[in-house]
């Protein structure tokens, strides 16, 4: 592999091939420490070793490049996006509807394959609940900084960001006075002085710190 997938030079990349049965699918989530917006995650399969030395964590490299990768990563490999709601956020809690994105990823990028059988490689420390009784054929084995040590992760990494990105700049067009084309949900000076002085909106996650305190008794009004 080149320099640029291992910039991060202290980081042991992870042969993630030896792993089996294939194929072998990446897992990640974005969003989990926003204010504001659906958890997104996808799952991510290489057909080959086509555009290994531009995949990292989607952290670690511009808008615009993540921007310029994604569409390789959809055209040339398999990858799945889905995501949990900002209402099973509030419900489930972040954690748990995190890994509930991650499942649906999974299933779905299965089910688009056709495959009963396969080994997940899961960003974290957390395995995916109900992912033997769902998928009883597919292991799965937790990476820690799994964004940056196997490229399958890394490539499920960028293309969820990318789409969770996109979401929010359609949400930034329809809720001009809390700027959520600027920091995508997060929790930035300038979105939560939004939230104090506006009030939290439908798409804002009602069981978080610094939106919870600003509901009102009919809860978010936009």
């Amino acid at each position: 592999m080149t320099t640029s997938r291992a910039d991060s030079s202290a980081i042991e990349l992870i042969d993630w091939k030896a792993y089996g049965p294939f194929p072998v699918f990446g897992v990640d989530e974005v969003g989990r420490g926003c204010l504001a917006g659906p958890v997104f995650a996808a799952a991510a399969t290489l057909k080959s070793d086509l555009h290994l030395n531009l995949l990292t964590d989607s952290k670690k490299i511009s808008e615009k490049r993540r921007e310029l990768i994604s569409p390789l990563i959809h055209k040339d490999h398999e990858v799945f996006i889905a995501s949990a709601s900002v209402e099973e956020i509030d419900e489930l809690n972040i954690l748990q509807a995190s890994l509930l994105a991650m499942l649906r990823a999974v299933e779905g990028l299965s089910a688009r394959l056709g495959i009963s059988a396969g080994h997940v490689l899961v960003d974290g420390n957390q395995k995916i609940p109900g992912l033997a009784e769902r998928l009883p054929g597919f292991q799965q084995t937790t990476i820690v900084k799994g964004d940056l040590r196997a490229a399958p992760i890394s490539a499920a990494s960028i293309v969820a960001k990318v789409a969770r990105d996109h979401l929010m700049l359609r949400l930034g067009s329809e809720f001009t006075e809390y700027g959520f084309e600027k920091h995508k949900g997060y929790g930035s000076l300038h979105h939560r002085q939004a939230i104090q002085r506006f009030g939290p909106t439908r798409h804002h996650r009602k069981s978080f710190s610094g939106v919870k305190e600003f509901l009102s008794s009919e809860g978010p009004s936009l």
